[in-house]
């Protein structure tokens, strides 16, 4: 494309082009031949380059989008009037493009806190963690007792103190998959290399048991882990005032942490996006995916996630799967999926918010294709569940719902400590305790929530910068943040709301 066209196309197999500005009908398209505009095309949008029987395929970055619900004629504005979902083969070729990275040649590095199991940590917080909704009170109320009074000014080297709260825990089976996926996220938590100590606060009647979190994910109780139980500590006043006295005890250990030099292979980023657009799949999330592929050869590590947001791409990562038993993993995700929405008498294709729509997307094929993006280049090297711990360096996948709340606790709960979110509608997520960066797709919502935007990828469209070049500099804010610099959401002290564990199983 050029930097004046009025729209572009993405592939040269492509029967659509993408309208760079809000264009007119009657308005030709110089760049294709003169093609007169039959209807009014929104910005981020699809124009018709060529005709399309009903039932034929629409092509945008040479894949299937969708199928044409009635004949589209060349200049018709292609959207939800006249293309709809539609099944098709894929052919998966298991690890046919598997591209293991080469070691970067100059070596990257960042200041972190070296934990003594040797993980690293990007923030040093302290964490109060609910077993159950029915604690969330009791967790805030000790939050804001140190947000109020002013005690961290003596700790400089403590970051915070951080809820982490949910809408869970009782009602389901004791010892079910539900659970257990639960104590899985939770523990994930209790675990993070960004807390230094944590409080675990329990109603004490509740599934979740807290004696039963603690054994199946491996915890301790010690002078970093103090659990309580309301019921036995005699109420909410006695609870809150040990979870003070409890943090009062954590906080001169935490404050001993310091940063300190240490490789980018420390790096754990989940790969989010949320408030898609039409834009998201050509400018931030291909240049995230640039910035994945700089961090993947540092050996550092990203968690690509959400699954019916690959559905109708995932071919694209089968092919890049290391193994044929890691691709098989993945198509064995999305047939669960397309079981579960036959099930539950929905559809994947209900992914695309009206937001989304209106950004141009219109199916999630469409969604999908952009949202891969954000993967780079580089081998898929393993699938995990949801809230599963990450082992494997490089490029991974994990399961989880396109809820991006939940999509970002789960990867956080692996062990993700930053997140990379694309946006282009707009979003105000953070999710503490792990920083959040917020690339926006294009410069006018860029220029609109400047306040909650990290970078603007919409300079790649305008004509000042190159995915590379935008690749670049979203791996050295990486590095930045990483370090300690916050992030557009920390400093409007967004993410103590973000914790939504993924529930699964019936509540009774």
């Amino acid at each position: 494309m050029t930097h004046e066209s009025l729209a572009f196309k993405l592939h040269a197999n492509d029967n659509v082009a993408i309208a760079r500005n809000p264009i007119p009908k009657g308005t030709p398209l110089a760049e294709f031949g003169g093609i007169i505009l039959q209807a009014d095309v929104p910005a981020a949008h699809k124009v018709a380059l060529a005709p399309v029987a009903a039932g034929e395929p629409v092509l945008r970055y040479g894949q299937i989008i969708g199928f044409a619900t009635h004949p589209i004629g060349i200049g018709e504005h292609v959207h939800t009037h006249n293309l709809a979902m539609g099944s098709f083969k894929r052919d998966y070729a298991f690890g046919e493009d598997a591209k293991v990275a080469v070691p970067a040649a100059a070596p990257a590095t960042f200041r972190g806190f070296v934990r003594a199991d040797g993980r690293v940590a990007t923030r040093n917080y302290i964490g109060i963690v609910s077993t159950v909704n029915c604690s969330a009170t009791v967790t805030k109320l000790v939050v804001e007792h140190f947000s109020k009074n002013d005690v961290l000014k003596d700790y400089p080297n403590v970051d915070g103190v951080v809820p982490i709260t949910h809408s869970f825990g009782c009602c389901i089976e004791h010892n079910g998959n539900g659970v257990q996926q639960l104590r899985r996220t939770l523990g994930g938590f209790v675990k993070h290399a960004n807390f230094a100590g944590v409080v675990v606060i329990g109603l004490g009647c509740e599934a979740n048991q807290m004696g039963a979190m603690f054994m199946s994910e491996g915890i301790e109780a010690g002078k970093l882990v103090a659990p309580l139980v309301i019921q036995d500590m005699g109420g909410t006043r006695n609870t809150v005032e040990a979870a003070i006295a409890a943090v009062g005890a954590m906080l001169p250990v935490a404050n001993q942490c310091r940063r300190e030099e240490v490789s980018a292979a420390h790096l754990t980023v989940a790969l989010q996006c949320g408030g898609s657009d039409g834009y998201s799949g050509i400018t931030a999330n291909p240049a995230l995916g640039m910035a994945v592929d700089l961090l993947v050869a540092q050996g550092g590590t990203a968690i690509l996630s959400e699954t019916p947001e690959i559905y109708g791409a995932e071919h694209l990562l089968t092919r890049r799967a290391v193994s044929r038993e890691v691709g098989e993993q993945i198509v064995d995700l999305i047939k669960w999926w397309e079981e579960y929405a036959d099930r539950e008498k929905g559809s994947i294709d209900n992914n695309p918010t009206p937001g989304n729509k209106a950004g141009g997307l219109t199916t999630i094929l469409e969604k999908s294709l952009g949202a891969v993006a954000k993967s780079g280049s580089s081998a898929l090297m393993g699938v995990y569940r949801y809230a599963e711990p990450i082992t494997t360096h490089g490029l991974v996948f994990m399961d989880a719902p396109g809820y991006d709340p939940m999509g970002a606790t789960g990867q956080i709960a692996s062990g993700a400590n930053l997140v990379a979110f694309t946006t282009g509608r707009g979003s105000c997520f953070g999710a503490k305790p792990s920083p959040s960066i917020k690339l926006a797709t294009n410069t006018k919502m860029f220029m609109r929530m400047k306040d909650d935007m990290d970078i603007n990828c919409g300079d790649v469209m305008d004509g000042g910068a190159t995915l590379e070049s935008k690749g670049q500099e979203i791996f050295e804010l990486m590095l930045r943040i990483a370090s300690g610099e916050k992030s557009r959401s920390e400093e409007l002290g967004v993410g103590n709301e973000e914790t939504v564990p993924w529930m699964i199983g019936a509540q009774m």
